[in-house]
């Protein structure tokens, strides 16, 4: 109403008012999802970050208007910087809840694997590692893999937040 109200006073004393309109919703027509995520962080503790892409791209579609179940979708995740170290049974406490969220994950069929050159790099072995972990040969023939089989590829972007967002608004 107030942009009208200025508009019309615009067009009485002669003045040209834009009249902005406000932003819209649109429910893309997304299809179940066949997406392959790489993690290659440089510190262990934003594992918890990287997971909330895959939370990013899963809840929306398993919402309306899509209502996809998580046997709809191919999600591959494949893991080969620092954060190896969190899904090493050994350092399951040190990492509790970024396992358990993994764990949550893999219960939905989202595939984690782990690259095997990466892993011998640190001292593991195939054994050393969770139950829903798959250990492969190694992560970049992995992603190429992947991606010849037509799925997305998604590297998180895991930025250091050094301002807060009231600041900025």
């Amino acid at each position: 109403m107030k942009a009208f109200l200025l508009a019309l006073a615009g067009l009485c004393l002669g003045l040209s008012v834009p009249v902005h309109a406000a932003g819209k919703w649109v429910a893309t027509p997304y299809a179940p999802a066949r997406v392959l995520f790489e993690f290659y962080l440089d510190n262990p503790q934003k594992i918890g970050s990287a997971l909330y892409w895959v939370r990013s791209l899963v809840n929306p579609l398993q919402e309306a208007p899509y209502n996809y179940s998580p046997e709809d979708h191919r999600i591959v995740v494949v893991i080969h910087g620092t954060e190896i170290v969190t899904v090493a049974t050994r350092n399951e406490a040190k990492y509790q809840d970024a396992v358990d969220r993994m764990r949550y994950y893999a219960d939905l069929g989202v595939s984690f694997k782990v690259c095997g050159q990466a892993a011998a790099d640190f001292g593991y072995a195939v054994q050393d590692f969770q139950d829903f972990i798959e250990v492969v040969p190694n992560a970049i023939t992995e992603l190429a893999h992947w991606q010849q089989q037509g799925y997305a590829l998604i590297v998180p972007q895991i930025l250091d937040k050094t301002i807060d967002i009231e600041s900025i608004r």
